[in-house]
């Protein structure tokens, strides 16, 4: 039985096709680590992420030549394209015009409010909305402190998200309401009071994440923690888990999240035992080929929906533990074997192993 969480109704907002907001399921976000001037890395890298099924895709737009690079960006992808702007508020209106599908700004670095205001009035005219990008590191409120501020998370959070209200209320002059905020922290007790704290005072749709949140493995354990507090409270509409990775394991891990939330589909449970001296097969090996050829492949990822998988290294976890499992392999000491809901159905070679689970999940009947 799955927990239901309420999400919190906020404004529906187009990106390029998506909708995000409102009914919509929760969309997965990430960033190119490419440099967008190299067009065909770029391109190829986007690519990659929307076979993981990646919905967003955002690149980095340091100067002009980025700037321009998007039009052609552009022309061979499918996903909306987010540029992401600092400083010069002329990099967003070039990206505009090279076809942006929304430009993400920081409010305490982009310059003044007239600057912000033409960003804003050129989004309106082109139907592109904006994320307001509110990072705890970056508070316009931070230059007026002579040292690192000793405030609570309480108070940090009011200034995030007074800086936001800010920010929306100067874009909402300038006719632009088509408008996605984020408040991040590389604390994840920051960003979650700040999240619950804007979900009171605006229904616009939240992209929610915890910056610069580590390495592969420290990054996901505290972009986990952080997203499940903010998720649990039914708010986040579009979401990025902020690795020092490549982005594919960002996609990745984002899916998870939300999948044992029970807030997305993102192909099969794979269950596997922690092995021990029992163990015959290799199922960390097994298990990472299996990811790697399902989650891959947007077709089989879509067939194995829903599935429990399991990878067990014996007879004592496999089948027996694994009884609900809808496809599962285990090992014994000469051969391996398939089976089905604690019910063994095939023993065949080891090395066959990986390509009869593929078998199985093709022919399974939901």
């Amino acid at each position: 039985m799955k927990i239901h969480i309420p999400s919190k109704k906020t404004r529906t907002v187009k990106v390029g096709d998506v909708l995000i907001g409102g009914n919509n399921k929760i969309a997965v976000q990430s960033m190119c680590n490419t440099d967008t001037k190299n067009i065909k890395a770029t391109v190829n890298q986007i690519k990659r992420l929307e076979k993981l099924g990646c919905e967003i895709i955002r690149v980095a737009i340091p100067d002009m030549v980025s700037a321009r690079a998007m039009g052609k960006i552009k022309k061979q992808i499918n996903l909306p394209l987010v540029a992401d702007i600092h400083f010069d508020y002329k990099l967003a209106l070039e990206a505009l015009a090279q076809g942006a599908d929304k430009i993400r700004i920081n409010p305490g670095n982009i310059g003044n409010a007239d600057n912000v205001k033409r960003v804003a009035g050129a989004c309106a005219a082109k139907n592109a909305p904006i994320r307001i990008g509110v990072n705890a590191g970056s508070l316009k409120a931070l230059k007026k402190q002579k040292n690192p501020p000793r405030w609570s998370v309480e108070k940090w959070a009011q200034i995030m998200v007074e800086e936001a209200l800010e920010q929306v209320s100067i874009l909402n002059k300038a006719g632009l309401k088509d408008i996605v905020v984020s408040l991040k922290a590389d604390d994840i007790y920051r960003t979650y009071t700040a999240c619950k704290l804007f979900a009171k005072y605006s229904r616009l749709p939240q992209h929610i994440g915890i910056t610069e949140s580590g390495s592969l493995l420290s990054g996901t354990v505290k972009s986990s923690m952080g997203l499940g507090f903010i998720l649990n409270e039914g708010i986040g509409d579009t979401v990025r888990v902020s690795l020092s990775e490549k982005p594919e394991h960002e996609v990745t891990a984002a899916f998870e999240i939300l999948k044992s939330l029970g807030l997305r589909e993102y192909g099969p449970e794979i269950i596997s035992c922690p092995t021990c001296a029992r163990c015959q097969i290799d199922v960390s090996g097994a298990v990472k080929k299996l990811e790697t050829k399902i989650f891959s492949n947007p077709e089989l990822r879509q067939k194995a929906g829903g599935l429990k998988i399991a990878v067990m290294g014996c007879v004592v976890n496999g089948p027996g533990e694994a009884k609900t499992a809808d496809i599962g392999v285990t090992g014994t000491e000469k051969t391996a074997v398939i089976f089905k809901k604690g019910r063994v159905i095939k023993k065949l070679k080891k090395s066959l192993l990986l390509e009869s689970v593929l078998t199985q999940i093709q022919k399974f009947k939901k």
